[in-house]
């Protein structure tokens, strides 16, 4: 099977950006970039393997297909949905946030 899009949804890419701005302003830019790399590894992963997510919050949030993907050396979490044509990115959001209070933000 051939990867399908991830398409970020508006919160999703205001998050990154929020996390972007933040690693930029606390750690650098070299930081900050290596943070963007990440993430566009995962969604590298996810495009190809959308299913291998993890179903963490899907039951605790009643949405039963999220899955959510962590980034590698970040504590982020990708919270995705496959869809028939592309992968949905809903949020990307630090992991010791109040998960479902923050996926449950409207945007």
């Amino acid at each position: 099977m051939s990867p399908k899009p991830v398409v970020p949804r508006a919160l999703a890419r205001r998050d990154v950006e929020l996390a972007v701005d933040y690693d930029r302003a606390e750690a650098g830019e070299k930081v900050a970039i290596r943070f963007v790399d990440a993430l566009e590894r995962a969604y590298r992963q996810i495009a190809r393997h959308p299913a291998s997510g993890s179903p963490r919050y899907a039951h605790e949030l009643s949405l039963p297909d999220l899955r959510c993907r962590p980034l590698k050396n970040y504590p982020y979490l990708v919270f995705y949905v496959e869809l028939d044509d592309q992968v949905a990115v809903w949020r990307v959001l630090h992991g010791e946030r109040d998960i479902p209070a923050w996926m449950r933000e409207q945007g």
